[in-house]
């Protein structure tokens, strides 16, 4: 079960801390992806992390803005967002996707959260 968390309304510039508690699974296996979609538009890929190598991906448009990481203790994955913008305003979802000899990224064909609002706006 994946239970994303810290969502919210935010002024533009200010920041967000989104949480996402994965139970009963074992980080290190998946790649673990936050995802977001805004109304009328496509679902998007923000950030993607291999749970086996840490190794991370960004969209270009929150690259340098938002962060990644994990705590495989507590099983819980974060995603840091600092100076948001007006476009950042989506549902995030927090994903697992196996990872394989074969598949390595966040393919979004897994495990999803059912979401978290986040709206940024003055």
């Amino acid at each position: 079960q994946l239970v994303e968390s810290g969502g919210g309304l935010v002024q533009p510039g200010r920041s967000l801390r989104l949480s996402c508690a994965a139970s009963g699974f074992t980080l290190d296996w998946y790649a673990i992806g936050w995802f977001r979609q805004a109304p009328g538009k496509e679902r998007e890929l923000v950030s993607c992390m291999r749970g086996d190598d840490g190794s991370t991906d960004y969209a270009d448009s929150v690259q340098g803005r938002f962060t990644i990481s994990r705590d495989n203790a507590r099983g819980t994955v974060y995603l840091q967002m600092n100076s948001l913008k007006p476009e950042d305003t989506a549902v995030y979802y927090c994903t697992l996707d196996v990872i394989s000899t074969i598949q390595r990224e966040c393919a979004g064909r897994g495990f999803w959260g059912q979401g978290t609002q986040v709206t940024v706006s003055s």
